[in-house]
């Protein structure tokens, strides 16, 4: 079976392997009380699907293993560049029937499908990281808000000596509302950041990979080991370090042809959180106490500080790498709350 969902339906193709009819149905509502429902008819016949992950498949993945489906999830960018570049009918019984036929026949590239507990962790991570990225937003707009009024540029600006200084400045009411908007919610996010950060690094010490991560490798803290480990999941599905590179966004983009061959930026292919998490991790990785700041120092005169952090993160990528999958199963171990 191909499911093609979304929010407000699904669109399902399957084929009876016995005597070869293709049957369809359309799912509405696409919720979980409606394809329970439709999946019922299912239940104990040996019915193997393919979905791609996108937003909403964790419940249909759930249901599927509900009735006992062996469920495939299908990696959203690389299962549509197998439609070809050719222009064609676009819809969702196309799409579903794409699934199949790429279940079918053994081609369907596959995404993981991460264990109950460490989705649950996944996405906690990303909600802190979302809270961070908003609270950076806020400080660029202060930032904004105080050049285009002619203050002197100043960094720090949620340190109380400038804020009283920012207090002071002669502003326009509009300025002025904006400014006290934007210290608002910085500070209903800290608020929110608080426990959440206390809870996940109480997880980070708890847990065997995380623990792991944050004694073996210099720059990795529990903050950031709870937000690796996650994103990175089973390392034991990449054939090896590259893999796991790839994977994260940190590999380096190639157009080649024939004698040509130009060198690109960053692909950032990957989790976002799990690339800032090593980025942090490098920051801290090319301090004067750090194994790696002879190698920093080298990259950083040659190609620029930021670049060598870069260079960096990938080198504490595959460290990563290498001590999870050495773990095996206890890396991955839940812990108790």
């Amino acid at each position: 079976m191909g499911m093609d969902q979304h929010r407000a339906q699904i669109s399902a193709e399957w084929t009876d392997t016995i005597t070869g009819e293709i049957s369809r149905a359309r799912v509405a509502p696409a919720d979980r009380a409606g394809v329970r429902r439709f999946l019922a008819q299912f239940k104990g016949v040996g019915l193997e699907v393919a979905l791609e992950a996108t937003t909403g498949w964790r419940f249909v993945v759930e249901e599927l293993e509900r009735i006992g489906a062996e469920v495939h999830l299908a990696e959203v960018v690389q299962t549509s560049g197998l439609k070809g570049r050719g222009k064609r009918a676009k819809s969702d019984w196309a799409d579903a029937r794409h699934l199949r036929e790429l279940l079918l026949i053994g081609r369907l590239p596959e995404s993981w499908i991460a264990p109950a507990h460490l989705l649950d962790l996944r996405a906690r991570v990303r909600c802190r990281h979302t809270l961070l990225h908003q609270r950076t937003e806020w400080q660029q707009r202060m930032q904004a808000v105080l050049y285009h009024h002619g203050a002197p540029h100043a960094r720090g600006l949620l340190k109380l000596e400038n804020r009283e200084r920012v207090a002071a400045l002669k502003l326009p009411p509009a300025a002025r509302e904006q400014l006290t908007i934007a210290l608002s919610m910085i500070d209903a996010i800290d608020l929110q950041l608080a426990p959440f950060d206390q809870a996940l690094r109480a997880y980070a010490r708890k847990q065997p990979g995380c623990r792991t991560l944050t004694d073996e490798i210099y720059g990795i803290g529990e903050l950031t080991s709870v937000t690796i480990l996650p994103e990175l999941g089973d390392t034991r599905r990449f054939q090896n370090s590259r893999d796991a590179v790839r994977y994260a966004g940190l590999d380096v983009t190639v157009h080649q042809s024939d004698q040509r061959r130009a060198v690109g930026h960053l692909s950032r292919q990957g989790p976002p959180a799990l690339r800032w998490a090593l980025y942090e991790a490098a920051q801290a990785a090319r301090r004067p106490g750090s194994p790696d700041r002879d190698y920093y120092e080298q990259l950083a005169a040659r190609i620029g500080g930021n670049r060598a952090c870069i260079a960096i993160s990938r080198k504490l990528l595959k460290r990563c790498y290498h001590l999870l999958r050495a773990l095996g199963d206890q890396a991955l171990e839940p812990v108790a709350t």
